[in-house]
C-alpha cells in the first residue's frame, strides 16, 4: 500500500516545528512535491507515524526548504528500515 505523508510545519520562537504527520492511502502518488512511501499494511504505517512525531518533536529548521527536505529523507530512510 502505498501512503502520501502530510505534516504542519509552524513557527515558533525556536524556528520552524514539524508535527501531525499522518498518511493517506493512494493510488497515485505525488513524489514530486510531496513524500509518498509504501507499507504493507496500516499497522506499519502507525508504526512509523510514531516513530517520525517523536522524532522531530524536539527539532526546529531555520527555513521551509530545509525543514522539508530534512523530514523528507528521515522519511524515506526510515520506511525503508521499517519495511525490509
Amino acid at each position: 500500500m502505498i501512503y502520501q505523508l502530510g505534516w504542519s510545519t509552524l513557527p515558533g520562537l525556536r524556528g520552524l516545528s514539524c508535527s501531525e504527520f499522518r498518511a493517506a492511502r493512494v493510488d497515485t502518488p505525488d513524489v514530486t512535491q510531496g513524500v509518498a512511501v509504501e507499507f504493507k499494511d496500516e499497522t506499519q504505517c502507525d508504526a512509523f507515524l510514531r516513530q517520525i512525531e517523536e522524532h522531530f518533536a524536539l527539532r526546529r529548521f531555520t527555513n521551509a526548504a530545509d525543514a522539508f527536505d530534512t523530514v523528507k529523507a528521515y522519511a524515506l530512510e526510515l520506511a525503508v528500515k521499517l519495511t525490509s
